[in-house]
């Protein structure tokens, strides 16, 4: 089952759920999801679960530098996207990743580290990026998205 439509004018597809993995110093800290729920402009609102309860997100998408940035009231995000097309199956596959920052009230406050997060999409025209395989986050993540990977992620407290 795929969790997302490609819209032609932008990269980024609205609504979309994906799945998400972070980590500190290598050391995996929580998994989850997030769903991006609409963007205006480049003004984007969504929300992020990593307890079983949605938390709202808000942010900013830069189509012209596939750049996205967004806060949870735990910590700030930025990240890029990138695509890979798996023409054989039809599939797109969206990646986004970057850096993130711990914040008040967070026990972590004031440490950084990277997080992915990917979702999926039907390849409805001609591959645009099929040369790279996606990272391995991608299948970690993907699995997060379907098999509702909130139920393992007890390791912190944002």
């Amino acid at each position: 089952m795929l969790h997302t439509k490609q819209n032609a004018t932008q990269s980024l597809p609205v609504p979309s759920l994906w799945g998400i993995d972070a980590e500190i110093a290598g050391r995996p800290i929580v998994r989850g999801t997030i769903t991006i729920n609409s963007i205006s402009g480049n003004t984007l609102t969504g929300t992020a679960n990593f307890r079983g309860n949605p938390i709202p997100i808000q942010g900013t998408w830069d189509e012209n530098a596939k750049s996205i940035r967004f806060d949870t009231p735990y910590a700030s995000f930025a990240g890029q996207l990138a695509i890979y097309d798996d023409a054989g199956i039809k599939v797109r596959h969206l990646v986004l990743n970057g850096k993130f920052l711990m914040k008040p009230p967070s026990l972590q406050a004031g440490e950084a580290g990277n997080w992915i997060a990917t979702t999926n999409t039907e390849l409805t025209g001609p591959p645009i990026n099929t040369g790279a395989i996606p990272p391995v986050g991608v299948f970690l993540t993907s699995d997060l998205l379907y098999n509702n990977g909130t139920r393992n992620n007890r390791r912190f407290n944002w």
